[in-house]
């Protein structure tokens, strides 16, 4: 039988904190920015894509 390997169930927990501590983070910046109203409720169905994406710039006249 195969011994557990404590070693990456322990850098997959770390993975996985480090990933929703900066998602937190950028959710936080995004509504500081007012950036997160159509966004929010959307959880973690495209979570790993997020991170590659940037805002779109202001439309001229949208104020």
């Amino acid at each position: 039988m195969a011994k557990p390997n404590y070693s990456y169930e322990k850098r997959q927990r770390e993975l996985a904190k480090k990933k929703k501590k900066e998602d937190k983070a950028r959710e936080k910046a995004e509504r500081k920015t007012g950036g997160g109203g159509a966004e929010s409720g959307e959880g973690e169905a495209g979570s790993a894509d997020d991170a590659a994406v940037t805002p779109q710039p202001a439309q001229p006249g949208s104020n």
